[in-house]
């Protein structure tokens, strides 16, 4: 059961948004709180499911994944069979960041990480295009990035 969140488990959740490297001790230290305290905190957080996994987050260019793209895909029905077929296909695709449902004229958005326009064309001609029940894809591919958030404001 998922208690509300009080002053300290927001002020972990901020911190460790956007540094979940910080460690018990420096935590503490900000939160004006005990390293024991912060750890069952912590522990909490993570048994009530606020606090999904802790990750790094890469520097894609570094990793040479310069190329990023948005491709919305039409699907020709819609049963729960096609759909989840769909989804469990292409999220087995590691060029595959995102897979979103979404409302509207499209059924799926996908964010998708190549190395360049080459490594996507080659993922769509023979990953993409490969699966069954697609009608339409159109694809957006970035030019910049001026923000770029993985922390939810709370």
């Amino acid at each position: 059961m998922q208690t509300e969140l009080d002053k300290v488990d927001i002020g972990l959740l901020k911190l460790l948004q956007n540094d979940a490297s910080l460690t018990n001790k420096e935590l503490s230290y900000k939160l004006n709180k005990s390293i024991a305290t912060i750890h069952e905190r912590i522990r909490k957080l993570k048994d009530q499911g606020y606090i999904k996994k802790i990750v790094a987050i890469l520097d894609r260019k570094k990793i040479n994944r310069n190329l990023i793209s948005f491709s919305q895909v039409l699907l020709n029905d819609h049963t729960q069979r096609t759909l989840n077929e769909f989804e469990d296909s292409v999220t087995k695709f590691p060029e595959v960041m995102e897979c979103l449902q979404m409302t509207g004229a499209y059924d799926f958005i996908l964010r998708i990480a190549t190395e360049d326009m080459e490594a996507y064309h080659d993922f769509y001609r023979n990953k993409l295009a490969t699966l069954a029940n697609i009608t339409t894809v159109q694809s957006f591919f970035v030019l910049s990035e001026a923000k770029s958030s993985t922390a939810y404001p709370i």
